[in-house]
Parts: C-alpha cells; structure tokens; sequence
C-alpha cells in the first residue's frame, strides 16, 4: 500500500474533510477537519532511500501542531526508528508505516467505498442508484464498474466470513496479517477513489 493510499485510508475511515494540501519536496501537510470541526494535521512523509523517521522528525511536527493550532495529527511514513515512536507517544501523534495502522471500524472503511461509489454516479450520472440493476446507463462501463466494485464489497462485508471483526474495531497489527475481506475492501476503496476528479476526501495517491 503506497503512502498517499495509506493517507486516503485514514482520512476516508475517520470522515475528514480536507482543507489544504501543502508539499514541499518528500513532505506533504494535509490539513482537515473532523465531523465535530476539530482540526488535524496528516504529515506524508516519503523517504527519499531507506531512511527511517527520527525523534527529530517527530518533534518537528509537534512544533507545526502547536504553530498551526491543530487538536491532534498523524505522521505517515514506511519505517520509524523506536525512539520515533517513544516520542509520538509524548504528543499524542498517531503514526501510518508499512507494519502499522491505528485502530479503525471496519464497518467505516465499507460505508468509505459506498461513498466513493456514490459520488461518482451522483457526478456521471446524477443518481446514485443501490444496484447495477438500477443504473441509468446499464452499457457505460465505468457506472457498471462502479456499482459492481459496490455491490461486491456489500457482499463480503454482510455475507463473508467477517463476524468477529464486525463485533469489535480492528486492531492495529502488521498490515501483513490483514485479512483477505479488509484488503479486498482497500482495493475496493481505491479503485473507486482513482476515478474521482473533485473528492473531498481522497489525495491523488
């Protein structure tokens, strides 16, 4: 999963509204809001070899969450250093890296496709209909691609083999022990965001 995917992850599960994007060279600032206003800062993060995020890294942002006003932040990157982590610890940052993720409801990541997929048709078609049956133009292949990407991550979220995380959030553990229904449900999300031109709340990955 690349990083600007592991970023469209986060924002899209926790409902965030993107207010502005600033890069400057590997670093990216995402600032947002949450559905109560809250502002949140994404730092996007991406090495330029094999670097790791250092205590140094982590105390910059912390600098910029103070400076900017913001209520909490995330850190995205591949790999941390332990003293990296210890230190988000102290400011409350939480951190994206290619073993971890923070605890999420799957069932968020799931109603994150639904609305990709209905943007889209509301934007090609001005209707979001619930199935492929009930489309406008049943011979446009990308409405069909769409609504099929939908109806099929309905299909693994209410009738796969998902009971036990539909009971509790997912935990955050090695992103290499996910299982099968949530990277189906990744992909799912991120065909979907591809095809959106204006999202509110996907990066270009």
């Amino acid at each position: 999963m690349g990083i600007g995917n592991k970023a469209n992850l986060i924002i899209a599960v926790n409902g965030y509204k993107i207010l502005k994007k600033e890069a400057n060279a590997n670093l990216t600032d995402v600032s947002a809001v949450d559905n109560l206003n809250k502002k949140v800062l994404l730092r996007i993060v991406e090495p330029l070899g094999s670097e790791c995020i250092v205590a140094n890294d982590v105390l910059r942002l912390a600098e910029s969450i103070k400076l900017g006003g913001y209520d909490c932040a995330f850190l995205i990157s591949k790999k941390f250093t332990n003293n990296a982590i210890a230190e988000m610890a102290k400011h409350n940052i939480r951190y994206v890296s290619d073993d971890y993720v923070p605890p999420f409801d799957i069932e968020k990541l799931y109603l994150a496709i639904v609305d990709c997929a209905n943007s889209q048709c509301q934007r090609k078609c001005g209707k979001a209909p619930l199935s492929i049956s009930e489309c406008i133009d049943k011979k446009a292949t990308d409405g069909c691609k769409t609504r099929a990407v939908a109806d099929s991550a309905k299909c693994h979220f209410e009738q796969g083999s998902v009971g036990f995380i539909k009971k509790r959030p997912y935990d955050g553990v090695s992103i290499k022990q996910i299982t099968n229904f949530i990277s189906f449900l990744h992909h799912s999300f991120f065909v979907l965001c591809k095809h959106l031109s204006q999202p509110k709340t996907v990066l270009n990955a």
